[in-house]
């Protein structure tokens, strides 16, 4: 079998997503020579070039390095690539070794003791979170991250030598979750989504028993209290979570400090009482998602200081629950929500913040498929809403499907105070409404109008 000890050169077929990124700056890091291609320059590929890393953007295969090995060079390619391109078709006719970014990242991990987050909802901000209470411990770690952290300023966390601990967002999108094997595992959730790749929730749920069966012996497996999988699958020894509701882990005397925005409590462990925690970051939804970083961390012999005052330092993760402007009157927020779950919890968590203020939220919705597949669900989460601001689709890897748009979910949207507009005319409309509570919501560009938002909030105070 190859090693990638013997690999001198990685290039990389995508490498402007989150998680190519993060192998992409773990390999510069470790001596190799790192190219790659996107499609589109970002903020994420101008980090890289300035990391030293050589990123085109023209599907050109004078563009991959002529001078390195093929014997020494492994290419990593993500699933949203086209089947066509031609670069991706070079590479497979080549004596280069070519893998999928999953296997790579698997392969990676599963040298140490790899600590990973799985579920429909929330990884990457659990995640996030264990691995900002790891790394302030004695314990240390590592960590592939599906998000940029403000805690690292990255989405990777380089591991000290003297760590075993590596966390991983396990992410289930085209079961690449199942290139782990983890000493310890958490799932969050196992809501439908990705129907484009499963084709029904029942064959979603086999996926997850599969990688619950990856645990490796006497490993530990943490699960949101309520959610259903066939625990038999497992041999690793198994722990509930819950927010409020009684679990192996849970708050007890759950309350938000008003004056400061932030939720206080206590953590219930096996071992007892972790008192008087706070989270400085807002969202009761992340009060769940710090329950179940902090059983991670418990189980990776993590001190109740030492969970305390990760919780405390935790500063968020871009794009989730991400507060970008604050001032008397106005208040905007970004988040990466793109399932109606993750809507409905969004959306509660801000009404929860920000009782007796108007919420205003612009939806972009995330596929053709998705959208297809869950138009009534998204409606029912966004009716939530004061006021609802739809833009169109953002397709990412994929081509309209006839009848889809997002109009499809605007007719379903029951309250009266709708629109439906393209993303250029969302600050003109924002201009021209009385608005105070502001919050952007989608996993494509939606974020890209944030600067726009933010210059007509400051003209209105």
């Amino acid at each position: 079998m190859k090693s990638l000890q013997n690999i001198k050169n990685v290039y990389f077929l995508g490498i402007g997503g989150i998680g190519m990124s993060a192998l992409a700056r773990y390999f510069k890091h470790s001596g190799r020579n790192v190219a790659g291609y996107d499609r589109t320059p970002t903020a994420l590929t101008d980090a890289l070039q300035s990391e030293g890393i050589d990123v085109h953007f023209e599907d050109d295969i004078r563009f991959i390095p002529s001078k390195w090995n093929p014997i020494e060079t492994l290419a990593v390619y993500t699933p949203a690539l086209p089947e066509d391109h031609k670069e991706l078709t070079w590479c497979k006719e080549k004596p280069i070794w070519l893998m999928k970014r999953a296997k790579v990242l698997g392969m990676v991990c599963n040298e140490r003791s790899c600590i990973a987050v799985s579920g429909t909802h929330g990884k990457t901000t659990v995640s996030t979170m264990t691995a900002t209470i790891l790394s302030k411990s004695k314990a240390g770690c590592g960590a592939f991250l599906g998000g940029i952290s403000k805690n690292f300023g990255s989405n990777l966390l380089l591991p000290p030598e003297n760590s075993p601990w590596i966390v991983a967002e396990a992410d289930e999108y085209d079961r690449s979750f199942l290139h782990l094997n983890p000493q310890l595992a958490l799932v969050t959730s196992i809501d439908a989504d990705h129907l484009d790749i499963y084709g029904d929730k029942g064959k979603i749920t086999e996926s997850f028993e599969k990688f619950i069966s990856q645990v490796k012996e006497g490993g530990k497996l943490v699960i949101k209290k309520g959610v259903g999988l066939d625990l038999l699958k497992t041999k690793a020894e198994i722990f509930s979570y819950a927010l409020t509701e009684n679990a192996d882990f849970c708050t007890v005397n759950l309350h938000l400090n008003m004056d400061g925005g932030y939720y206080c409590f206590d953590l219930k462990t096996p071992d007892g009482i972790i008192a008087n925690c706070q989270l400085n970051y807002p969202g009761q939804i992340n009060v769940e998602n710090a329950v179940a970083a902090s059983s991670l961390a418990f189980l990776a012999g993590v001190s109740a200081d030492e969970i305390k005052s990760g919780l405390e330092n935790y500063q968020g993760v871009l794009r989730r629950f991400d507060v970008k402007f604050k001032s008397e009157k106005q208040i905007y927020i970004d988040d990466y929500a793109h399932h109606p779950a993750e809507l409905k919890a969004v959306i509660s968590s801000v009404k929860a913040l920000y009782p007796n203020r108007k919420v205003t939220g612009i939806f972009q919705p995330h596929l053709y498929s998705r959208t297809r597949d869950f138009a009534a669900e998204f409606a029912a989460s966004l009716d939530l809403l004061d006021e609802v601001v739809l833009v169109p689709i953002y397709p990412a890897r994929e081509e309209p499907i006839k009848g889809v748009s997002s109009e499809l979910i605007f007719g379903k949207i029951k309250n009266e105070d709708k629109f439906l507009v393209e993303k250029s005319e969302v600050s003109e409309l924002l201009r021209n409404r009385e608005t105070d509570v502001v919050l952007t919501m989608g996993a494509g560009d939606i974020d890209g109008i944030g600067g726009q938002i933010i210059e007509v909030l400051k003209n209105k105070n």
